[in-house]
């Protein structure tokens, strides 16, 4: 019997598997929901024999993803109840796409800010259509990835540019990702399925567990920052309970400038 999804789709093609978050009304954010059927997608596609590799993009034009969506961010308990440290089971899912032994390429045809940031961060290739935005949210809103959205992110980008994307919360374009080694390939819009799949076949061409192996490898190298994402979720779970934080959340629904100096 197939898996039935309410906040993504999941197909199996030719040459990869297609996970894609379908909340394009809210340029793809995710909920708890949203969290925990990515992580069951991920699952599936690890053990998907017939391909080697995953697409993994979000709905629309617009975006690829948005990250956390806050306007549930305060109240949300979910339909599967909140789970991990911070409510939902973000660093469960990113330990998923990097545990899948396919590889994962990013589809980034429009906005990858915050969270979505940090997924086309931990996959292992990204594809981006010269529409695509990249950036950090976070400390905007009260929040913060104090894990491989920040310590990978400097294996990639180095630390200056790294500390720079986080300690201003500025937006990248794709030819700027490009440049600071985000993002692999940069094509037009209308040719990025098409970009992405060719890329998705000539992997398919390879043997499978050859690149389980390379992609564990690579990993391996990285692994001890998910002990130091485990360590800084939990400081966050405090963080995300203080008024400073809900200010950032509030800000954001009401929009406005938040004022975060009157809780520090």
């Amino acid at each position: 019997m197939a898996q039935e999804f309410k906040d993504i789709l999941y197909e199996v093609g030719e040459n990869a598997v297609r996970i894609t978050i379908n909340r394009p009304d809210v340029f793809n954010a995710f909920r708890t929901q949203t969290v925990e059927e990515l992580i069951q997608a991920f699952r599936m596609a690890d053990e998907e024999k017939s391909v080697n590799t995953v697409i993994f993009g979000g709905a629309g034009d617009k975006a690829f993803c948005t990250g956390g969506d806050q306007k549930v961010h305060l109240s949300e308990d979910g339909l599967y109840g909140p789970r991990g440290m911070v409510g939902l089971p973000i660093e469960e899912l990113q330990s998923a796409i990097r545990d899948c032994r396919k590889v994962v390429i990013a589809r980034v045809q429009g906005f990858a800010i915050g969270g979505g940031n940090v997924f086309a961060t931990i996959c292992d290739l990204t594809i981006a259509s010269e529409n695509a935005k990249f950036g950090q949210v976070g400390p905007k809103v009260g929040s913060v990835d104090p894990g491989f959205g920040t310590a990978y992110l400097a294996r990639i980008v180095g630390e200056k540019k790294a500390r720079e994307i986080w300690f201003l919360c500025r937006r990248y374009s794709a030819q700027e990702a490009l440049a600071m080694g985000l993002v692999n390939k940069v094509v037009a819009h209308e040719q990025l399925d098409a970009e992405c799949e060719a890329w998705a076949a000539e992997i398919n061409a390879l043997s499978p567990t050859a690149i389980a192996i390379a992609k564990r490898s690579f990993n391996a190298d990285s692994e001890n920052i998910r002990g130091i994402s485990f360590m800084g979720v939990a400081a966050v779970k405090g963080y995300y309970q203080s008024e400073e934080s809900r200010e950032g959340v509030r800000a954001f629904n009401e929009k406005r400038k938040p004022d975060f100096k009157k809780y520090a």
